[in-house]
Order: C-alpha cells, then structure tokens, then sequence
C-alpha cells in the first residue's frame, strides 16, 4: 500500500500513519501488546476512502500504541505528550480505539480541529455514538429495508444499544448479537430496552449467563438472520465464514470487516455488501458540522448524504463496493497528484 507516512514515537512503543503525505489526517489508535502497523494502515486507508466518498480533502490516519495491560497507562500518558504539537496544528486527529478509554485521549480532544459538538449528549448515547449506530442502520435500510428482516450483529459494543433502537425504528427484529464474550440469539427478537441495560451493567460479558456460561460468538454467524451487521475486528468475515453465509446483506459496522475473498464470495451469491467506508461515515458530520447548529440538522445531513452515495454508486456495474471504490478514486484524483494502489480490504 503506497503513499502511507509512518512515524514512529521516541517516548514511548507506538506509531502513527497517515495515509496522504501533507494533508490533514484523521482516525483511531488502538493499544495492545501488539498491534501490527499493517492493520493501521489499512485502517487509515478505509478513513481516506470515507472522506473521499464525500469530497473531503482530508486524508485517513491511524496508531497502535504497543504495552502491556500494567504499562498501558504510562504508554498513554507518553502518546498523548508527544503527539500532542501534531494535533494542536489542526493536522491529525485521532480518537480511541480498542483498548485506550476517552478519558486517556481528553487532552488530545480539547486541541483537536473538529468539532465538540461531536461529544454532546444526544439521548443516551453521544452525538458520536449515536451516528455510528446511524450509519450502518440507514445504509442497511436503504439497500434491502429493514421492516420484517432480522438482524444479527457480529462484533457488539459500545454503540450497539443504539443500533438496536435504530433497527426497531424501521421495523426489524434483532434476533442474534455477539460480543468478544460469546453471543445470545432469540428468534422471537432481543428487546432494545432490556439489552441497553444489560450493556451497561456488565459490558461485553452480558452475553454470559448468570453461571458465566455462553453460547460461542461465531454461532451469531449460524442466526439465519436476513441482514448480518458485522464489526467485531477487521477480516471478521473470511472466505470460510463467506461460503457459510445465507444472507440478504452485510453492512459494516467497523471497518474493514471482511477480506477480499469474503466479497469475492458473497458477491456471486449475490449477497449485498455494503462498502465500510460509506457505512461508518456518520460521524464525519458532527466533526466539520459547516452551518448545522443542532444534532438534529447533522443527523439528517448524515442520512441524506449517505442514502445518495449508495444510490448512485448501486447501479454500477461492477457492483456497489467497486462502484463506491471507483467514486473515491476519481474524486481523489482531482487533487492528488498520484492514485493510491490498495483498496481497504482485509487480507
């Protein structure tokens, strides 16, 4: 994958990469004993595509802070210090991921560019929380309409809740969810009320039954739903769990959940594969909100944008996820002097 700038930190085990050389550059550093730089970059990668596919100038970033559970705190407390100047210019933005909580990046945000409209309270989710629930639910709903289809969601987690009451909104069911800690799947429907409070009680773990037992996660991939919300890490979907799959659609939820195979696959199964990149842009809107005052204005924006794109980008004929590839390249390269080689996509 070319084009991608890597740099790597001197106070502390992690890195950075930015996708375009030069640009302002957003997206997620996650931490764990070891997080490998590819995977960033093709995080950062997916990001590009997502600003391109709404004719943003702005470019995908990525980070991985490598530490151990018992240095994982002195490791944040040295990235934030040093790529603290980085962010002050308005030229990287970065959010938390797996294994980092907010409160660890609040000094990063208070210097950020965007917006912090995007952290105001928008029911009982953040605004943020709330359009990354939205994205997967709108784009879902407007490839295959969610009234009477069940749902599964593979890789449930912070903004699950609010997805949940998304989909009860246009009349689907929830019938199977999956979190690192195994899955629950009720063919009758899981009710959104109920789950959020199972959410915030126990977290990942409220899949467990009062013994601590629980069903498998991959079983959330055996549910017969219609439509499969998938997330849970990148390359979730391989070409085994593909040729497996009986469904209407998957639509990401995080990106870059299945690997090139997977589509290949579900493609001649004529299966509806929702390109990452449009399914998890919402919260781009509540960053840069432009004139929108209110949540309410951002959260339609966010609809409206996203329903275009994946009309115009359906009736291709090479599909929705090449059609929505070709889209980005070709706004890319009306101020990029060099086309990027690599589209986001698991191995």
């Amino acid at each position: 994958m070319d084009g991608v700038g890597l740099r790597k930190l001197s106070s502390t085990n992690a890195f950075v990469v930015t996708d375009l050389e030069g640009v302002p550059s957003f997206g997620v550093v996650r931490s764990a004993p070891k997080i490998l730089q590819g995977g960033a970059k093709d995080l950062a990668r997916s990001m590009t595509y997502t600003f391109a596919s709404f004719e943003m100038q702005r470019g995908g970033a990525s980070g991985g802070i490598n530490a151990a559970p018992e240095e994982r705190d002195e490791a944040l407390e040295n990235f934030v210090t040093e790529i603290r100047d980085d962010v002050s210019t308005g030229m990287l933005g970065l959010n938390a991921g797996k294994g980092i909580l907010s409160s660890s990046f609040q000094d990063l945000y208070d210097i950020d560019a965007r917006s912090a409209m995007r952290f105001e309270s928008h029911g009982e989710d953040t605004l943020e929380t709330y359009l990354t629930a939205l994205g997967p639910v709108v784009s879902a709903d407007r490839v295959v309409t969610l009234k009477d289809k069940t749902v599964a969601i593979e890789g449930f987690g912070e903004h699950g809740p609010a997805m949940v009451d998304l989909v009860e909104e246009r009349g689907g069911k929830l019938i199977s969810l999956s979190t690192l800690s195994g899955s629950i799947t009720d063919s009758s429907g899981l009710n959104a009320n109920d789950l959020r409070e199972r959410w915030n009680a126990n977290g990942i773990d409220f899949v467990k039954s009062s013994d601590g037992d629980g069903e498998p996660a991959w079983k959330v991939f055996q549910s017969g739903a219609d439509v499969l919300f998938t997330g849970s890490k990148m390359g979730a979907v391989n070409h085994l769990t593909a040729e497996k799959l009986e469904i209407l659609a998957l639509v990401p939820h995080q990106p870059i959940p299945f690997t090139a195979r997977a589509l290949a696959i579900l493609q001649r199964k004529n299966t509806i594969v929702v390109p990452d990149f449009i399914a998890v842009a919402a919260p781009i809107f509540a960053s840069w909100p432009d004139e929108k005052t209110d949540s309410s204005q951002i959260i339609q924006f966010a609809k409206d944008q996203i329903g275009t794109v994946l009309d115009e980008v359906s009736k291709h004929d090479d599909g929705l996820f090449l059609g929505a590839c070709y889209r980005a390249e070709s706004f890319l390269e009306t101020w990029q002097e060099s086309p990027l080689f690599g589209r986001p996509l698991a191995s």
